[in-house]
């Protein structure tokens, strides 16, 4: 063999070599389309996985996001976000300017007005 020459040339090994590359070529794009697969229907798992109200609408979100992409990114947001309690998180936040302390409801203002902490209702 000849430092010049490439090695392998003209031999057995030579189309080993070629058919074992092709195998590599085809399991690399097999697993690549599969993990492509995977990752588009991840909304479509978890509207499932959480009982979403909106699964028709993931479903057919995630099928047109093959085409455009941005449609699929408006997919992952609505089946991700429970929009019920983000609203209610929203307009608590509105009221009250934090979440870290809960506060009372009128009712709950009203109740603990008009109760004597000794539970003793005649003064």
């Amino acid at each position: 063999m000849s430092l010049v020459a490439p090695p392998f040339v003209d031999t057995g090994t030579d189309i080993g070599l070629h058919i074992v590359a092709a195998v590599v070529l085809v399991g690399v794009i097999v697993a690549v389309v599969a993990a492509f697969w995977k990752l588009h229907e991840l909304p479509i798992q978890k509207a499932h996985e959480s009982g979403h109200r909106q699964l028709g609408l993931i479903t057919i979100l995630t099928w047109i996001g093959f085409v455009w992409h941005w449609v699929w990114v408006l997919a992952i947001i609505v089946a991700f976000l429970d929009a019920e309690k983000a609203i209610i998180r929203l307009r608590d936040i509105w009221r009250h300017g934090t979440l870290d302390e809960p506060q009372k409801t009128s009712v709950q203002q009203r109740q603990s007005i008009g109760s004597h902490p000794e539970g003793d209702k005649s003064c």
